[in-house]
């Protein structure tokens, strides 16, 4: 299922690609930083291989790609500021989410945030949710999309001269497809143990409150 749903995916990104360009490259990376789970790892590499045949440049598939990270958080980092909070302390009790989580996490993003977004811009999966709580967090605006631009390039860069290296085997290269596919499950073992513990600590935490 995953396979058909990564061949519908790719089918989609090498249209607007091939149609739009530098544009359409931004758009795509847009919907990706605008927590819609639109892959950069085909997007980029595929813009990359259009560098190969000479179609684009490959800084300025780079820039357009960390451009494009920068627009698509603006409505992911405004719904955060606007109805991140109020949603989390209407709701956050189902999903073991409290006041003092959120305090936590402004208090976070003040002394770490400039970083946080920055590492975050260079992990898959992660990459596409970091406006979310940056904005929950009100972390300065500016800031968060230097950081933003700063930690996409090098990560559009990347997937880009991969593409270009591969050239016309980028595509049917089983090597490409099973790095692809590895870093991903490595990224999703990962997240999977953080949400577990996560959810683990929040509920003996709630238990005890509850006992106390």
């Amino acid at each position: 299922m995953s396979e058909k749903i990564i061949a519908v995916l790719a089918s989609f990104i090498i249209a607007v690609i091939s149609a739009g360009g530098y544009i359409g490259v931004a758009l795509l990376m847009g919907i990706e930083s605008a927590c819609i789970p639109l892959p950069s790892e085909i997007i980029m590499p595929f813009a990359g291989y259009l560098v190969h045949t000479g179609q684009l440049k490959l800084f300025w598939v780079a820039t357009a790609g960390a451009i494009g990270c920068n627009l698509g958080s603006i409505p992911a980092y405004w719904l955060g500021a606007w109805g991140g909070r109020p949603a989390v302390e209407r709701f956050g009790r189902y999903v073991l989410l409290s006041r003092h989580d959120l305090d936590r996490t402004e208090h976070f993003f003040q002394r770490f945030g400039g970083i946080t977004v920055l590492i975050a811009r260079l992990l898959p999966v992660v990459r596409t949710f970091i406006a979310l709580p940056a904005g929950i967090a009100k972390m300065p605006q500016l800031r968060f999309h230097l950081y933003t631009f700063i930690g996409s390039w090098p990560w559009c860069y990347v997937l880009a001269y991969v593409g270009m290296k591969l050239g016309d085997k980028w595509e049917t290269d089983p090597r490409f497809k099973e790095i692809f596919h590895r870093f991903h499950l490595a990224v999703e073992v990962a997240l999977l143990v953080g949400i577990v513990w996560f959810f683990w600590t929040h509920w003996r935490n709630r238990i005890r409150t509850e006992a106390a």
